[in-house]
Order: structure tokens, then sequence, then C-alpha cells
């Protein structure tokens, strides 16, 4: 297909609802693209990749993160692939895009908050960012859900130029809060940051970004895509991954 972005604008579809509220607050919390089985296939899998990824592909931070979830299993295809996802893409980047990063991000019990910030400046390349956060397991306020200060990517500022601390709670900020299987999209100019989690369990996630087509990507899928990954993806999942004629 010679014009992907058009087909992908006219297939997908995002409720008007979750349009609105991306547009006015800058994120939306709403039902995931979970696959037949519910969760515990996708948590088993998750526990699976994690426990056998290359150490070179593992950051430990304020939270454990695996990147390249791309090619960890068939599990994980339909998450970039998701039309709400890409209809939000469309409204928010306005022209064809591609994904620049999936990864596995686990919050250990006893990790602090984050500090706000915003995924990408404004202008920079990769701007307009959408982000989503895939809930792996149940985001609740004492495991470190995910906090947004609504429609602060409105704003020309970045939050560690209005705020002191950034890791400290702002007025006005909410948690995106939701069950197992739910998924966050955010324009990726809101602030944003997990909060503190409180709790004895750790709390999984799988997040990605969406950039435009022209933008440098945090992983060249071209690069690493497994053969077996290529074999069992779509056209539309080559397209989005940027793959290119070559492959």
């Amino acid at each position: 297909m010679d014009d992907w972005f058009s087909v992908i604008a006219a297939e997908s579809d995002l409720p008007a609802d979750a349009a609105r509220r991306l547009c006015d607050i800058g994120f939306v919390v709403m039902p995931g693209p979970v696959a037949c089985g519910g969760c515990a296939p996708l948590s088993e899998a998750y526990d699976r990749a994690v426990s056998t990824a290359d150490p070179d592909d593992v950051s430990i931070r304020s939270s454990t993160r695996v990147n390249d979830f791309v090619n960890r299993g068939p599990e994980f295809d339909g998450l970039y692939i998701y039309r709400p996802l890409l209809a939000a893409c469309c409204q928010i980047i306005g022209r064809p895009f591609k994904l620049s990063t999936m990864h596995a991000r686990t919050l250990e019990p006893g990790a602090t908050a984050q500090s706000l910030h915003v995924d990408v400046e404004r202008e920079a390349d990769g701007w307009p960012l959408v982000g989503f956060i895939v809930m792996v397991d149940e985001f609740r306020a004492e495991n470190g859900a995910t906090r947004f200060v609504p429609g602060s990517h409105l704003l020309s500022h970045e939050p560690g130029e209005l705020m002191k601390e950034t890791a400290d709670s702002c007025e006005g900020q909410v948690l995106a809060c939701g069950p197992a299987g739910s998924v966050i999209i955010f324009n990726g100019s809101v602030w944003h940051g997990h909060a503190a989690n409180r709790s004895a369990r750790r709390r999984r996630s799988i997040q990605g970004a969406f950039i435009p087509r022209e933008a440098r990507p945090a992983v060249k899928q071209a690069a690493r895509i497994r053969p077996e990954t290529l074999h069992r993806i779509g056209d539309l999942a080559k397209y989005l991954l940027d793959l290119g004629p070559a492959v």
C-alpha cells in the first residue's frame, strides 16, 4: 500500500470521549489489547521474557526495564497494532508515524516516586510523541500507578522550570489507575511519572512510544528483528516497525 497513514486513519477508531480526554487533559485510561484468554497468558509471557532476557537488554534504575518487547513472543504482537492506540497517533501526531520503542517495566516494592517529566521536548526530534502503558498488573494508588498533571501538555514549560522538586506531588495531579489489561494512552508532552510503590508487590507494565516517521527511533527494529518475529507479524506491524522494503 502506498499510503499506510490514510489506511490506518480510515480503519482505526478511538471512542469520542477518549479522543476528547486526550485533547483536553493529555491522557486516557481505557480497555486494552489483551488477547483472548485474559491477562494470565500475558502475565506468564512477561515473566518468562524478563527472566530470559540478555543482560545487555536490562536496565535497573527506579524500576527494572527490559528492552525490545517486539521480539519477546507472540503474546506481545497485538499491543502496538491496537487500533484505538493507532487512532490516537493519527490524532496527536497527525502524519505518518512509527514505533520508537516497546519495553517491559517492573516497579519494585519500595520504589520512590519518579520525577515528573515529559517524554520529548516540544519541537525536538521525535515530537509529537504518543506513549502507551499496558497494565500487566492492576495500577493502584499504593503500588505506583502513573501520575499525570491534566492539561500540562498544553503548557510551554517543563516540570523542572516550574517546580523546585519534580518528585514531589504537583497540585492537580491524578493517578491513572485501572485493572490489569487496561492501557494508558498519553500525549508525550503531558507531565507524568510513576508514584511510589508502597505495596509489598512489584507492579508490572509494558510501555512504548510512537513518533513521527522521519524521526530517529529509540530502537531501530530493522537491525534487531528476529526471523521468527518477522515470520508471524503482518504487513501493518512491519510498516509500524519501519522495517523497509529489504526485510
